[in-house]
């Protein structure tokens, strides 16, 4: 058996090991399922999944049971995936200028068919918002020699009192800027609007604007000396646009920087000391910068809090996109993206679970040897997609013995009732059927 079978196994054995006995028995189960690619083959459908391992009836339903309602948390798990891997020291995090990023991004796994979703998510290819678990993810992007890697650091589901996207938004951003360690910085894409980055007390940030962005001037414009006195400070728009046929040109800079980097020469445009388009002075000012890159047909147009150069910003805005790996590998290498799990609990558990068995096969492919393919795979590299083949041919029965603790928990069962009356339902208010004892 190849030696990266019993590395994940070994993972997963540690990231369970301190639940419950018999819940963590459970859960590795789950997380075998997930990680080996069963759920691909089983199209969403999870017990049978759970089935494809080997185990028995009886493993089976417990697997199941742990999935419904065992006695686990996945910020816990997420957690510890997080210490886990800090405390091997083969993950490292990506640095420039002295900052750290930490990426942040919604996630959807869409249920169209899903009775009474509340939630939505915006799906490109329909053009609109489904019917969607939609979970916020935030990670610390390091990287394994030269692969970068994601792990994440926080998973939020939406709240079933305000189940709105961007209600989820600001929780995201509210609990990711209040996790930043020193000298990290949050990066997040268009999709987060600079006024919730803003609203949610972020300490440092560095967000990507729309092209047609516009701010004002964080001092007002000098008084004329007729009529109102200004209340905002001027427009600053860093782009040109065209509207109804006619060119608005952009603002002057304030200042600018040229690099060379891979071969070109690249520069940057700052607008500093700004304000939201409706704030006033005395609001928390940012700087926007724009950067121009010859192989690139748009330019790059970041939204900061922090004193950096151009060649920084783009740097650390390059390091959003590890993130996107998480939810690619759970959706479409590990099969989560169809599923059939319809109690409250459960549809919430398996996605954030396939997003933390995402991170797990990575980071164990990325810190293993490339296993190849087949004999055609000449270059092989070590990615998630080529160990999740090595472990869909592996058997459960063939990988021994676990730690002592992640056991079946032998609880008492004698007092309980079988059969029938095990799962007999009673509505609320009806009377019992005992027997009515008949008078002396």
């Amino acid at each position: 058996m190849p030696p990266v079978v019993y590395r994940v196994t070994q993972l997963l054995s540690s990231l369970v090991e301190p639940l419950p006995i018999g819940t963590n028995l459970g859960l590795f189960h789950l997380l075998w399922m997930l990680n080996s690619g069963r759920l691909l083959e089983s199209r969403g459908a999870v017990i049978p999944g759970l089935a494809a391992l080997g185990l028995t009836p009886p493993a089976v339903r417990r697997a199941w049971a742990a999935l419904a309602y065992g006695d686990w948390e996945t910020a816990r798990l997420v957690t510890h995936w997080q210490q886990q891997v800090q405390a091997e020291g083969r993950w490292q995090p990506q640095q420039h200028g002295g900052y750290r990023p930490v990426a942040c991004d919604l996630v959807g796994f869409f249920r169209p068919r899903l009775q009474g979703c509340a939630t939505t998510h915006y799906h490109p290819a329909a053009g609109k918002a489904l019917p969607a678990i939609p979970l916020g993810i935030a990670a610390r992007v390091g990287g394994v020699g030269e692969q970068r890697l994601a792990i994440p650091c926080l998973l939020l589901r939406a709240d079933p009192q305000e189940p709105s996207e961007a209600a989820l938004q600001g929780r995201l951003l509210t609990a990711t800027g209040q996790a930043l360690a020193e000298q990290e910085v949050l990066v997040c894409d268009a999709g987060f609007p600079l006024t919730q980055v803003l609203a949610a007390g972020v300490p440092r940030f560095l967000v990507r604007g729309a092209k047609n962005f516009t701010a004002r001037r964080a001092h007002l414009p000098e008084y004329q000396g007729k009529g109102r006195p200004h209340a905002y400070g001027n427009v600053v728009r860093p782009l040109p646009r065209t509207y109804k046929g006619r060119t608005i040109s952009a603002t002057p800079f304030d200042r600018e920087e040229t690099w060379q980097e891979g071969g070109c020469i690249l520069k940057a445009y700052f607008w500093e000391r700004l304000v939201a388009r409706d704030g006033k002075p005395g609001d928390p000012t940012f700087t926007c910068i724009v950067i121009h890159e010859p192989r690139s047909p748009e330019p790059l147009l970041v939204l900061t809090n922090l004193t950096i150069s151009g060649a920084v910003a783009r740097a650390l805005y390059q390091h959003r996109w590890p993130i996107e790996q998480v939810p690619l590998v759970g959706k479409q290498m590990l099969g989560v993206q169809r599923q059939y799990l319809f109690a409250p609990e459960s549809r919430q558990r398996l996605p954030e679970l396939a997003l933390l068995s995402s991170s797990i096969l990575s980071y164990a492919a990325a810190t293993s040897p490339a296993i190849p393919t087949g004999f055609w795979d000449l270059s092989p590299r070590p990615t998630a997609g080529r160990l999740r083949r090595v472990l869909s041919r592996v058997s459960f029965s063939d990988l021994g013995a676990l730690p002592a603790r992640i056991r079946e928990k032998a609880s008492p069962t004698a007092h309980l009732p079988k059969g029938v009356a095990a799962h007999r339902r009673q509505k609320q208010g009806t009377p019992s059927r005992e027997p009515i004892p008949l008078a002396a």
